[in-house]
């Protein structure tokens, strides 16, 4: 039975998407729930899986091609026989990849990178991960798709078009500059009542819940706490309109090779330091596989951007729309502080709020900011309900 291949139901929110790379071709056998295509949204790379088990017998939308919710882009028979010539290519792949390392099969796969034009350094001529990783570099250097123009001094440049993700990020940047009128304002907190209490906890904590205690769960409570005493950042505008929000959404922006993300944390406060910090474990490992699923960029009250991973001492980041705030945190560093009266080493940490001035005066910034720093360098009047 011939069945038709649809692109899945995009939320109302993606008009269109783009197909990236099919990984199945025409007469090639396929399995029920094996991924055919990756989909690029302007939030998130979808994979699509076979419904049923059978041979795909036409492709209708090649990659590159633009497409929208429930369309047909190819078709697919059950009860279709392989091609022969096909299964015969897939057995020479099959017995290349046999001298490919599981880890560098794995990098390969993700990174779209041909493991037979490698020359393996492992035993007996392995490829190894660290080959793959060099080869994902090299790739990374010169984009395929960038066609190499000398200039006038015989210079080269590249054109490379941006990815839909790419360009949503733009809009939406541009967007929250246009709309918002964004200030920023600073604080410094004292880390060292935190690094203590994460120095005495952390073995008994991991031994409890089964994941490490990280900083990030912390500066989520004491936000929430900041959230709750100040609910106008936790709001949005709309037109004429506050709403304020009864509940608590947390967008943590993440890193990915495809671009930044921004998934959501739901009720946050009503979640302990383990579940939070099972939550941020997750989508930045699903973050890396393009895993994150629209539903889970879809949201969020407030946002925190933590570019301290990346060694960032200060920046001032941008709201992510119809949000009112974002929360900066940045790298802890050791540096003189002035304390009693005397000078000594702390390990001090930069926090940046941005809001929007339209919906947060300065006064309740500023206060919400403190009241981080506060919960922070006190962590125990948390633990005390204090």
């Amino acid at each position: 039975m011939q069945i038709e291949v649809k692109v899945p139901q995009l939320s109302e929110s993606v008009s269109e998407a783009t197909l990236v790379s099919w990984h199945k071709q025409p007469g090639e056998a396929v399995a029920e729930g094996e991924n055919l295509i990756d989909i690029e949204t302007d939030k998130v790379v979808l994979e699509l899986p076979a419904i049923k088990s059978g041979v795909l017998t036409k492709i209708l939308k090649q990659n590159g091609d633009k497409v929208t919710s429930n369309e047909v882009i190819a078709l697919l028979d059950t009860d279709a026989k392989p091609d022969l010539s096909r299964a015969a290519q897939a057995d020479v792949m099959a017995k290349e990849q046999a001298a490919v390392m599981p880890a560098a099969q794995k990098i390969a796969a993700e990174n779209k990178i041909d493991t037979a034009a490698i020359s393996g350094s492992g035993r007996d001529g392995r490829v190894i991960k660290e080959d793959v990783l060099i080869a994902v570099q090299e790739k990374a250097a010169v984009p395929a798709t960038a066609v190499p123009q000398p200039t006038a001094g015989g210079r080269v440049e590249q054109r490379v078009p941006m990815t839909r993700i790419r360009q949503r990020i733009a809009e939406r940047l541009l967007q929250s500059q246009q709309n918002a009128a964004i200030l920023t304002t600073f604080n410094e907190v004292n880390m060292l009542p935190v690094i203590e209490l994460r120095n005495h906890y952390k073995d008994a904590f991991e031994k409890k819940h089964g994941v490490k205690l990280g900083f990030m769960s912390f500066f989520i409570k004491a936000t929430l706490l900041a959230l709750h005493k100040f609910p106008v950042v936790n709001a949005s505008v709309d037109g004429t309109d506050i709403i304020y929000h009864g509940y608590y959404d947390i967008g943590v922006a993440i890193g990915s090779e495809r671009g930044l993300v921004v998934p959501i944390i739901r009720d946050a406060d009503k979640l302990s330091l383990a579940d939070i910090e099972r939550q941020i474990i997750d989508f930045g490992a699903r973050a890396k596989d393009g895993k994150i699923t629209l539903e889970e960029l879809t949201g969020g009250t407030f946002s925190i951007s933590n570019g301290g991973v990346f060694g960032s001492m200060l920046s001032t980041p941008i709201i992510n729309p119809p949000q009112s705030a974002i929360l900066g945190i940045h790298a802890t560093k050791d540096r003189p502080v002035a304390e009693n009266g005397q000078v000594v080493i702390r390990p001090m940490n930069y926090l940046a709020l941005s809001y929007d001035h339209r919906i947060v005066d300065g006064r309740d910034a500023v206060l919400f900011l403190a009241t981080i720093k506060e919960v922070l360098e006190y962590p125990g009047r948390v633990l005390l309900d204090l």
